[in-house]
């Protein structure tokens, strides 16, 4: 745990950037230490940023058909305690975890989704990519293509878990191995993809950093 930083400040809204090549378990460990501190008001509402080592991940459910033959992936599954279906996180893939206390906001996780959801919209605006939401779905799309997907908890009205933003085209080949988020049919895009040139993760998270102040820190 000593490699992630500690959260001292107290702002309407912390951003962290915990970097990349994350192992899944050890930064989940640390996402839960931070919901309990939240939940003591030991800090404020906190987001994490980072890039996962590649692992593919699915809600408590027991249908698990979107992960096909699990026997057949080329990474590490990991059941975690959010809602949704299989999914993938991996290098290339913006992930924010979003530990908010919804006690001193607004007690609703579908606005919650939503404001999420804008947050990503607005940050893929600042690079010509228009990001759109689909009904009865959750998501950000670019014209019918998954560019993000989210999934969240909730322990006390403390929100856990967030959002996964593709960014570069290298995290789009593993989604192929799944039926991403149980939607037959879906096609997965990233933002280098639609804007037409390469991207950074570093200005991505620059935009994001920029919206979720916006959004969550007003």
């Amino acid at each position: 745990m000593a490699r992630f930083a500690q959260v001292k400040k107290m702002k309407k809204l912390d951003v962290l950037d915990l970097g990349d090549g994350l192992d899944f378990q050890e930064t989940w460990d640390h996402q839960e230490a931070i919901v309990q501190q939240r939940r003591d008001g030991e800090i404020g509402d906190t987001v994490l940023l980072l890039e996962h080592a590649p692992v593919f991940t699915i809600g408590r459910t027991r249908d698990q058909s979107s992960l096909r033959d699990t026997g057949q992936l080329p990474h590490p599954v990991v059941e975690i305690n959010r809602g949704g279906q299989g999914t993938y996180h991996g290098p290339g893939q913006l992930i924010g975890y979003a530990i908010l206390d919804l006690n001193t906001r607004e007690k609703d996780l579908h606005e919650h989704l939503r404001k999420l959801e804008e947050t990503i919209i607005i940050a893929l605006r600042k690079f010509g990519v228009v990001g759109t939401r689909r009904d009865g779905l959750t998501g950000v799309w670019v014209d019918g293509r998954k560019i993000a997907s989210l999934g969240v908890g909730v322990r006390a009205w403390v929100t856990l878990h967030g959002f996964a933003l593709n960014v570069q085209e290298i995290c789009l080949p593993p989604f192929q191995a799944i039926t991403p988020c149980g939607i037959e049919g879906v096609a997965m895009t990233c933002a280098e993809k639609e804007k037409g040139a390469p991207l950074s993760m570093t200005e991505m998270k620059s935009a994001m950093s920029e919206a979720l102040q916006e959004v969550f820190g007003a």
